[in-house]
C-alpha cells in the first residue's frame, strides 16, 4: 500500500470552514438540534435513549440501528448491513478487503477524493470522467472499454459530488448489469439519495439491484446529522460483510453507542426529515437562479439534478482558483475551487467551484457574494 497523499478538501476546510464568515460550500443538508431529532423519537428508541448506557456496542452495528436501515432498501436484511465511523470508514475498509496487488478498479470524475486515491494505494485504477459538455453525462460505452479481465471494483456516485448530476435508472440498472456479467463488486456512494429535484429520478440502490454490488450511505448529507458519524454498507454477500466486520476490528472496533441511538431516531424519522431538507433547497434555488443571472457575464449556472451542491462554471479571466481565494480572504465567502476536484485519473475542469445549496438562508452569503463582485467591476 503506498502513501495516501493530502486530503486536498480537508486541508482547505481546516484553514477556512470555521473562519470563513459565509460557509457558502457546505456538503450536507440543513441539520438540526438534539432536541428537535429527540421530539422525533418513538416510545421505542426514546426509551433506549433514556436507558443507554455507554459500554461497547457491537461490530456489525446496534441490531436496531441496522433493521432500521434494512428498511430503507427493497432487498435488504438487517443482517446484509454493517455499520461504520462515517462514509470515509466505510469506503477506506471496503477498498482495502476488495482490491489488492495486481487488481483493477474503474472510477468516475470527478469526486470526493478518497474515491480515488484509496484504490489508487492498492492497486491500478482508471478514470471515467462525466461529460461536463453534456450535463455530465455518463459515457457506458466508455466506462464499458476501461474495464478489465482484472477489474474488481467499479465506483461511482449519484446523486453526484460535486456536480448534482443523477443518471438515468436504465444506465444505472445497465451498469449493475454489466459489473454482474463479469463478476464485478459495483461500489454504489449513495449518501445524496433522497434529494433528486425530481423523485421520479431517485435511481434504485444498488445492494437491492446485485448481491455484489456494496451501497454506501450515512447520517451526514441528506439527513444533514454530520456530527452523528455513522455511515453504513448495505451488501447481500454475507462472506464480504463478514471481511469488512473483520477489518473494522483494526479502526473504530465499534461505533458511538449514543450516536447509534440518535441514528435510528433519525432513519426511523427519514421522510420527514429527508421533506424538510428539500423544501428548505426548494426554497433555496430561486436564490441562486436569481444570484447566477445577475452575474450571467461572470458565472455559467446550472441548476443540479440533485444532492445539495452544485459545480457552476466561473469564466472570468483571473481564473476560479484566485476568484475563490479573494473571496474568502476579502469578503469572508467559502466555495472549493475546482482544484480540490482534480483528477490524477482523467481531465477534470479547472474553471468550475463548488457552492452549498442546503443550507437555511442562504441570503447573508449571496449577498456579501454579490457586494464583492460588484466591487470589483
Amino acid at each position: 500500500m503506498t502513501e495516501l497523499p493530502d486530503f486536498r478538501l480537508e486541508t482547505y476546510f481546516s484553514r477556512w470552514e470555521f473562519t470563513a464568515r459565509h460557509h457558502l460550500t457546505a456538503s450536507d443538508a440543513q441539520t438540526m438540534a438534539m432536541s428537535e431529532l429527540l421530539a422525533l423519537a418513538g416510545p421505542e428508541d426514546r426509551h433506549a435513549w433514556e436507558s443507554l448506557t455507554l459500554g461497547y456496542t457491537e461490530t456489525f452495528g446496534d441490531p436496531a440501528l441496522r433493521h432500521a436501515i434494512a428498511g430503507m432498501y427493497d432487498r435488504v436484511d438487517a443482517d446484509d448491513v454493517i455499520c461504520f465511523g462515517g462514509a470515509q470508514e466505510a469506503l477506506n475498509l471496503a477498498m482495502q478487503v476488495l482490491l489488492g496487488p495486481g487488481d483493477h478498479a474503474v472510477v468516475l470524475t470527478p469526486n470526493y477524493q478518497s474515491a480515488e486515491t484509496v484504490p489508487l494505494s492498492l492497486c491500478e485504477v482508471t478514470g471515467v470522467a462525466l461529460d461536463p459538455d453534456r450535463d455530465w453525462a455518463l459515457d457506458l460505452d466508455g466506462l464499458t472499454a476501461a474495464l478489465r479481465p482484472n477489474t474488481r471494483v467499479v465506483s461511482v456516485n449519484f446523486p453526484n459530488n460535486p456536480t448534482g448530476k443523477v443518471i438515468g435508472a436504465a444506465d444505472f440498472v445497465r451498469l449493475s448489469e454489466l459489473c454482474d456479467e463479469r463478476g464485478i463488486h459495483l461500489f454504489s456512494d449513495e449518501v445524496y439519495r433522497g434529494l433528486e429535484r425530481d423523485r421520479a429520478r431517485t435511481l434504485p440502490q444498488a445492494a437491492d439491484l446485485s448481491e455484489r454490488a456494496l451501497s454506501l450511505n450515512v447520517t451526514s448529507k441528506s439527513l444533514g446529522l454530520p456530527g452523528l458519524r455513522i455511515g453504513w454498507i448495505a451488501c447481500r454477500n454475507r462472506e464480504l460483510r463478514s471481511r469488512l466486520e473483520r477489518a473494522k476490528h483494526y479502526t473504530t472496533i465499534c461505533n458511538s453507542a449514543p450516536s447509534e441511538i440518535l441514528a435510528r431516531i433519525a432513519i426511523n424519522a427519514r421522510e420527514g426529515i429527508l421533506s424538510r431538507n428539500r423544501a428548505v433547497i426548494d426554497a433555496n434555488l430561486p436564490l441562486f437562479d436569481a444570484f447566477f443571472a445577475r452575474f450571467a457575464d461572470l458565472f455559467e449556472w446550472r441548476t443540479p439534478d440533485g444532492g445539495c451542491v452544485a459545480y457552476p462554471r466561473y469564466l472570468g479571466r483571473d481564473g476560479v482558483e484566485a476568484f475563490c481565494t479573494g473571496l474568502v480572504e476579502e469578503a469572508g465567502v467559502l466555495l472549493l475551487p475546482a482544484s480540490i476536484y482534480r483528477s490524477d485519473l482523467a481531465p477534470t475542469p479547472t474553471d468550475r467551484f463548488r457552492i452549498g445549496l442546503g443550507r437555511r438562508d442562504p441570503g447573508p452569503a449571496l449577498d456579501a457574494f454579490a457586494g464583492w463582485l460588484e466591487g470589483r467591476r
